[in-house]
């Protein structure tokens, strides 16, 4: 897919986002295979994919830190009013996302990474996306987007779990919490890809899957039942890292088969935002997977911590 994805962007006019996106994430995930392909070789069966997180958590985060630079005035328009320096607090956001993907990638403190992306998520909810929310009460998407958010910072705080000392208290407080945000909105999102089955799978925003892709409401109404299934398993204790791995697994068989070629589309379509819109999806999504199967990699470390007591 990459060599498929360098193809679609060399075919058109240089377009920075779209470019500087592209390849922080190819970057990324050059550097995150090598970091991380002792662990998916020792892995077995499915922990293989679990093993896949740091890659499917920091490459997104490299895409978006690089778009933070090249569209940096239309970000700043999303700085509340109220604060000085929209540019400063854009820069300052692409420069923490490049560094956070770095850290996740080669697991050098990924503890304090994910901490601090996870609190840097829910400043986010506390000051754009749940006064958004509130004025727009009966906006699905705006509610979609207030649990996406929610549900990133709790994969960052999940990230910082499975990066802790088996043996602290710290590590089972952030899965309990995690595992709750997590699956709740998973929950939401299953609901929503039954009322909306021919929006895009996973995150349900308000783009439509194209009528080229095979079986689409199909696919949208196994997504939705998966979500609600596995949501609900989050939601109690020893179930989580079962649920979480296999939700995991198949939003990124979504990303791969739906979201890769929706990304190849539009990356040969002239239009800039189309480019950004298809890149921006594929990465969201591709973070959502990263955040569920973070969640998977804590649990089983608590798992193991058990044992270990036993």
């Amino acid at each position: 897919m990459q060599t498929m994805i360098l193809a679609a962007l060399l075919s058109g006019r240089p377009d920075p986002p779209a470019y500087s996106m592209a390849f922080a994430g190819l970057a990324l995930l050059a550097i995150a295979l090598f970091s991380t392909k002792d662990d998916i070789l020792e892995a077995r069966g499915i922990d293989k994919i679990v093993a896949l997180t740091p890659l499917c958590f920091a490459v997104p985060l490299a895409a978006f830190g690089a778009e933070h630079f090249t569209s940096a005035k239309f970000i700043a328009e999303l700085v509340p009013k109220y604060m000085p320096g929209h540019l400063f607090w854009t820069y300052f956001v692409g420069v923490g996302l490049l560094a956070a993907s770095l850290s996740i990638a080669t697991k050098i403190q990924a503890r304090w990474a994910g901490l601090c992306f996870g609190i840097m998520m829910f400043l986010f909810v506390a000051m754009m996306d749940l006064p958004g929310t509130l004025k727009n009460i009966h906006n699905r998407i705006i509610w979609a987007l207030l649990c996406r958010e929610m549900s990133f910072g709790a994969g960052g705080w999940m990230i910082a779990a499975a990066a802790m000392d088996q043996r602290g208290q710290g590590r089972k407080t952030l899965v309990t919490i995690g595992g709750l945000i997590i699956g709740i909105a998973a929950m939401f999102y299953g609901v929503e890809h039954f009322l909306h089955p021919t929006n895009v799978p996973g995150v349900p925003l308000e783009k439509f899957m194209p009528v080229w892709i095979p079986a689409r409401v199909v696919i949208s109404d196994l997504t939705g039942a998966i979500l609600l299934i596995a949501g609900a398993m989050m939601l109690i204790g020893n179930k989580k890292r079962v649920a979480a791995t296999f939700l995991g697994s198949w939003i990124l068989l979504v990303v791969v088969f739906v979201y890769g070629p929706i990304l190849i589309a539009s990356l040969l379509d002239p239009n800039i935002g189309t480019k950004i819109e298809g890149l921006n999806y594929f990465f969201d999504t591709l973070l959502y997977a990263g955040t569920i199967l973070a969640l998977a990699d804590a649990a089983l470390g608590l798992i193991e911590s058990s044992l270990q007591r036993c």
